[in-house]
């Protein structure tokens, strides 16, 4: 949701050239018009204002699938009307969200027999999830606490500085105290053996991603469960895990089936994966799903007796589309295991192709992992005439949006460019890009002047002349107050990561 920001009282207006032809007055703009328009006149104006918006495909900075079959369309738009909470006038729907919830158990490995029903639920997205899955963390923990007649006042949860913005929506949403394992320069997630140290026994789970955001780098959560289940032993704590893999869940299982990252390993308790990202799946939907029945309290089940019929649920929301739901169940059968594992290959390879020449170019360092999340994100080896910035904007003229950003502390002083690959992103696609690229590269190295921030001193390149010894120097001038500032709020504007989510 974004806050808005609009003056309530303000007389600013729409004017439509082509709704002229049915309004021959303008619309007000943070007002309720005072009479109707013509359909015709209503669908030109929002169609106009919306041709400003960028190519959703070529918006290489999201996760979030931009693309689907005209099949799948046609059931989307064909249950538009349909409210997911009503269970017992929609009872196939709930019967599809039960199906997806096995089916994603069981590709995570859930140790669930055929007969047995899994644990879990559809959400509008990760975010939902990971509330869901941290409130349960929170009330089996203060449960515990408080039969062992200690204090249960103080939760955290140990997580990397890398983890997206969500979790600490989470915790101050929920008071949980968030304890973040600093990042350093070249290792860009999580530390396992700095997370186990930092557990404490208020601590109600350790948070590891599968597919950091930054990098899309998976972290070692073998190597996790293995840490903390010997602290544990030691301490007679059962501090648990829980994988947020938004990302990369519905990557590793096709891909890398043999990394033990899911409910193979004993600690893990609960997993979310979001279904509009590598689920194939448009905005919004999301699944949690737990180890057992005994992960998720009963206390926090509500049973509403609502229309008609007794309606166990879990969620922060009531009423949402049963559209999601349904194109998701659409994938897993339309795709299957075979198709899933197609499509990522595919989107490995056409990351493999953009790096190899993004590497060419000889002007970057890749930051990102090979085996992780189909990503590529790169840094300037010389950011002395200019910046990942200034090529994040340039691009935008040939239609790409790709995101700039700083690492969290304590590698805030790398920036990075980051590429993701998605279904619709495709190998002609990539090479253009390389194209566009170095086409940018080539027009800013032509540019006379540059603004440079070292340590809060600012200079501006104006020109070159010549040294005592022949040969050539920069001339530089200093920077007003004024201009600084301005500097500084365009910078913070790009690289305030807490602040806009890199998702």
């Amino acid at each position: 949701m974004v806050i808005t920001t609009t003056t309530p009282d303000s007389g600013e207006q729409v004017h439509s050239t082509f709704g002229s032809r049915y309004v021959r007055e303008p619309l007000p703009k943070f007002k309720l018009p005072e009479k109707a328009i013509p359909k015709e006149a209503a669908y030109q104006i929002i169609n106009d204002e919306l041709l400003l918006d960028g190519i959703p495909r070529l918006n290489l900075a999201s996760f979030v699938t931009t693309w689907m079959e005209p099949e799948c369309d046609k059931l989307i738009m064909a249950s538009l009307n349909k409210n997911y909470v009503d269970m017992d006038e929609y009872p196939v729907t709930t019967e599809l969200q039960n199906r997806c919830v096995n089916m994603i158990a069981h590709l995570f490995n859930a140790p669930c027999g055929e007969s047995e029903a899994a644990v879990g639920v559809g959400t509008v997205g990760s975010s939902e999830a990971i509330m869901l899955a941290g409130l349960a963390f929170k009330r089996k923990w203060q449960t515990k606490r408080k039969l062992e007649g200690k204090p249960y006042d103080k939760p955290n949860i140990v997580t990397g500085a890398n983890v997206q913005v969500c979790w600490e929506k989470f915790a101050r949403y929920f008071e949980v105290e968030l304890k973040e394992v600093k990042l350093e320069e070249g290792y860009y997630v999580m530390d396992p053996v700095k997370a186990a140290e930092m557990v404490d026994e208020n601590t109600i789970c350790v948070a590891a991603i599968l597919g950091s955001t930054l990098t899309g780098e998976f972290e070692d959560v073998k190597l996790l469960n293995d840490l903390l289940a010997k602290k544990n032993k030691e301490t007679g704590w059962d501090t648990p895990i829980h994988v947020d893999a938004a990302s990369g869940g519905f990557i590793a299982p096709f891909l890398h089936p043999e990394l033990k990252w899911d409910f193979r390993l004993p600690l893990v308790k609960s997993i979310n994966v979001s279904g509009h990202k590598y689920g194939l799946v448009y905005a919004g939907v999301g699944w949690v799903i737990w180890r057992s029945k005994e992960d998720l309290p009963d206390e926090l089940v509500f049973h509403i007796n609502y229309l008609g019929s007794d309606q166990p649920t879990f969620t922060l929301n009531f009423s949402k589309g049963s559209s999601q739901i349904i194109a998701q169940y659409y994938q897993f059968i339309r795709l299957g295991f075979e198709g899933y594992k197609n499509i990522m290959e595919n989107c490995i390879e056409n990351a493999r192709v953009l790096k190899e020449g993004i590497k060419k170019t000889g002007r970057f360092d890749i930051v990102s992992k090979d085996v992780g999340v189909p990503l590529v994100a790169f840094s300037l080896k010389d950011s002395s005439k200019y910046t990942v910035f200034q090529i994040a904007e340039n691009l935008r003229r040939f239609g790409w949006i790709v995101p700039a950003y700083t690492m969290p502390p304590n590698a805030q002083h790398i920036a990075v460019l980051r590429v993701v690959i998605r279904e619709d992103f495709s190998r002609t696609l990539a090479e253009r890009l390389v194209t566009d690229i170095d086409r940018v590269l080539k027009e800013m190295d032509q540019l006379p002047s540059h603004v440079s921030i070292t340590a809060g001193h600012v200079t501006t390149t104006v020109g070159e002349t010549q040294d005592d010894n022949g040969g050539r120097k920069h001339v530089q001038k200093s920077v007003s107050e004024s201009q600084l500032l301005e500097v500084i709020n365009t910078w913070k504007r790009f690289v305030d990561r807490k602040r806009t989510g890199v998702c």
